[in-house]
């Protein structure tokens, strides 16, 4: 729920900036004709751009962030390969959380359409490797 939420908290702050930028805009030009005033027709086609563009950017910066603690993911690690794709699987990249929530898996390359990418929950990622370096429960050190 955090995860959407943040997701339109972004998507409405980026069109506050163009809606006010065509607020004042409307303001300036007393005469309105999108199709008859080359200059306001031009001015509110920069609006719309700069509107496209922060969505976009949004969205992007979304795709890369935890859906539970939403901070960026970390660590891209390449896996697979085209020549040894029988032994290791189509190329990929994955992204971690650092705090262990999770893993993205996202294709280098989409062969049959758009494939969105995969997220992972990992329960106790973390918690594995550090019972590795940690004490032994007889009270010796490794």
């Amino acid at each position: 729920m955090r995860y959407w939420s943040y997701l339109s908290a972004k998507l409405l702050v980026a069109a506050a900036i163009p809606g006010g930028l065509y607020a004042g805009l409307a303001m300036m030009w007393p005469s309105r004709y999108l199709a008859r005033d080359l200059a306001y027709t031009t001015a509110v086609g920069i609006c719309f751009l700069i509107w496209s563009g922060l969505s976009c950017l949004c969205l992007l910066d979304q795709r890369y962030r935890c859906r539970v603690c939403l901070r960026r993911l970390r660590m891209p690690i390449e896996t697979g390969s085209w020549s040894r794709m029988l032994l290791l699987g189509r190329p990929r990249t994955e992204y971690i959380c650092t705090y262990g929530h999770g893993k993205l898996n996202v294709e280098e390359v989409q062969i049959s359409g758009s494939e969105p990418p995969e997220w992972t929950p990992q329960a106790g990622m973390w918690e594995e490797l550090s019972a590795a370096s940690g004490p032994k429960t007889d009270g010796t050190e490794r």
